[in-house]
């Protein structure tokens, strides 16, 4: 086996696309005495010579243009793994995975994915949206790079770094031509008389919607139908005058298009989620694109 640096390799390469030693050796930023004794060596380990000299130049030999074939391949493989290196440290390449809740993946999320892959095309982006538990789970597991979500009061808070982030504010989705869709300043327990779709408990909307209900005096509405799904939501909104508890941010997502199925409901009272944060693990360093995507997040969340 041939025992060759890659320095050997560029100017094996180098003399076989120019023809020249000189040329070779002012391209690798070699005096030509130093390019000639590092050609004598590659010569010696090869056993055999690689280029012949005549008055226009050199010309490869049978066993150079071997060599030079494998050379020329092994120096745009370096380039090529310099280069993705160096794009993986600028944060321009690489994968990054995270997970959110439901409102800050629609309203924050979204545009600093845009904005990251702008300045990435070829990054890898996933993102997962779930429940905080599940978030965290998986934060604490390795799954993602970092989370939006809610601390669980169950985990010990200095195992991670938050950036406070923002709240949730809820709105209720119907379908367009619902009874209630063209009413102002409608009071939050009068909606108790119709089905909702909510999510199960312990879902922070749930327990937001039914903390502000019981505070004037009214009771959960008794006809309720339970999914995670947004997708189902939707569907089974379409079809009746049931009413659905969402973040602001997936309420608008659907009712701003021209020509869309769906309205939002102007309540006289506001129900607020209780605050999420970007969240991450406290000893676990970010690669470069996971700290471009971070960046841009906390910006868009900042306003």
């Amino acid at each position: 086996m041939f025992n060759l640096t890659l320095k050997q390799l560029r100017l094996t390469a180098a003399i076989a696309e120019h023809g020249q030693l000189q040329r070779a050796a002012s391209i690798l930023a070699l005096t030509q005495p130093a390019a000639s004794r590092m050609l004598a060596e590659i010569e010696k380990i090869v056993g055999a010579p690689l280029f012949e000299r005549n008055p226009k130049g050199m010309t490869l030999t049978p066993m150079g243009r071997i060599l030079a074939r494998h050379a020329h391949a092994m120096t745009v493989e370096m380039h090529d793994l310099s280069s993705e290196v160096e794009q993986l440290h600028l944060g321009r390449s690489g994968s990054v995975r995270v997970g959110s809740v439901t409102g800050p993946a629609v309203g924050y999320l979204v545009p600093a994915i845009w904005q990251l892959r702008g300045m990435a095309p070829d990054a890898q982006i996933a993102v997962e949206v779930a429940p905080s538990a599940a978030l965290m789970r998986g934060l604490m597991s390795g799954d993602f790079d970092f989370v939006i979500a809610r601390l669980p009061t169950d985990l010990p808070r200095r195992d991670f770094v938050l950036h406070p982030a923002g709240t949730e504010t809820v709105s209720f989705l119907t379908r367009r031509d619902h009874p209630l869709a063209t009413l102002r300043d409608i009071p939050l327990t009068s909606l108790t008389r119709h089905e909702w779709i909510i999510q199960e408990h312990p879902a922070p909307i749930r327990q937001a919607v039914e903390e502000a209900m019981a505070l004037r005096g009214a009771l959960p509405p008794a006809n309720i139908i339970t999914t995670s799904s947004v997708l189902l939501m939707m569907a089974l909104l379409s079809e009746s005058n049931a009413i659905a508890p969402l973040a602001q941010e997936v309420v608008t997502l659907f009712t701003a298009a021209d020509g869309a199925g769906y309205a939002s409901l102007d309540l006289a009272e506001a129900v607020v989620v209780p605050p999420y944060y970007l969240i991450e693990m406290r000893n676990r360093t970010l690669s470069s694109l996971a700290q471009r995507l971070k960046a841009l997040l906390l910006s868009e969340l900042k306003g």
